[in-house]
């Protein structure tokens, strides 16, 4: 599996803790929701990044009280046609301020990538059928968005009348 982190090919420096598996001193750790609800405040005092695995269907609101205690959230894409992760990312990082990494994981299509960035994503599991490597062309492929999103980039209607700004977000074309 590959780790795309800010659309670029990385080293995965996160390590996945199973429920019941010691936690590891130094390095990353994504623990379970459920494991970071029982064990909180053991987990937010070690001297090391910290981060939770939610289920597809866990709201965003539940980890209000701990926004600030994590370093990294993940988000889990079972089916490719279950939208929640969008809902659940843009809610993390617009009405709850969260600032760390917020991770696709699972079952996300290299068509989906910039989609999922625009919403808030900075790095993605990803086990698409497609070469890494590639999929990374995948975020340079939309130049004109029609809504507002994470990303602040304007929409089509806002640069109806200036066509000039349609690219002026970083953006080629």
């Amino acid at each position: 599996m590959a780790l795309i982190r800010d659309r670029a090919l990385s080293e995965d420096s996160w390590r996945y803790i199973e429920d019941g598996e010691p936690v590891p001193s130094e390095g990353g750790a994504i623990v379970s929701l459920e494991r970071w609800w029982t064990e909180r405040e053991q987990l937010s005092g070690r001297n090391a990044p910290i981060g939770v695995r939610l289920h597809s269907d866990t709201a965003a609101e539940s980890l209000v009280a701990d926004i600030d205690r994590l370093d990294l959230v993940a988000v889990p894409f079972n089916q490719f046609k279950d939208g929640r992760g969008y809902s659940t990312a843009r809610l993390l990082r617009e009405r709850y301020g969260f600032t760390g990494e917020l991770r696709a994981v699972g079952n996300i299509l290299r068509d989906q990538l910039a989609f999922l960035e625009r919403c808030g994503f900075d790095s993605f599991e990803y086990a698409g059928g497609t070469d890494a490597a590639e999929a990374l062309t995948a975020f340079d492929e939309i130049d004109i968005v029609y809504q507002t999103a994470t990303d602040r980039r304007q929409s089509a209607a806002a640069t109806r009348n200036h066509p000039s700004r349609a690219f002026s977000n970083g953006t080629s074309g």
